[in-house]
């Protein structure tokens, strides 16, 4: 079974930055594309950012700019490093993996960003 775990969340002010890791088990980082989500109260899971296996990126637009992603393949772990927060950046985030077609999912790190 694959095993996911987040860090790094916490409460910031606005114009903050936190950095958020996700490391695994049972799981090559390196082999598979990651992504991380988010989940703001009452509201959907969305796509934060993602990162292919060969390093290619992707972010929501509302992050652009202010948000990183990268791997550090020797550590087995993601990073998502984030910067000039906003109050709308506050949401419980979750790492994700697709390996063979299977989800896999952390149990999420909630970040709060206060006004």
């Amino acid at each position: 079974q694959v095993l996911l775990v987040e860090s790094g969340g916490g409460l910031v002010q606005a114009g903050g930055s936190l950095r958020l890791s996700c490391t695994g088990s049972r799981i090559t980082f390196s082999f598979v594309p990651m992504g991380w989500y988010r989940q703001a109260p009452g509201k959907q899971r969305e796509l934060v950012a993602a990162i292919s296996t060969g390093g290619s990126t992707n972010y929501a637009d509302s992050v652009k700019g202010r948000f990183t992603i990268s791997r550090d393949n020797a550590k087995n772990t993601v990073i998502l490093q984030m910067n000039s927060l906003k109050p709308e950046d506050t949401a419980v985030y979750y790492c994700h993996v697709d390996k063979r077609g299977v989800d896999y999912w952390g149990k999420g790190t909630l970040v709060t960003v206060s006004s």
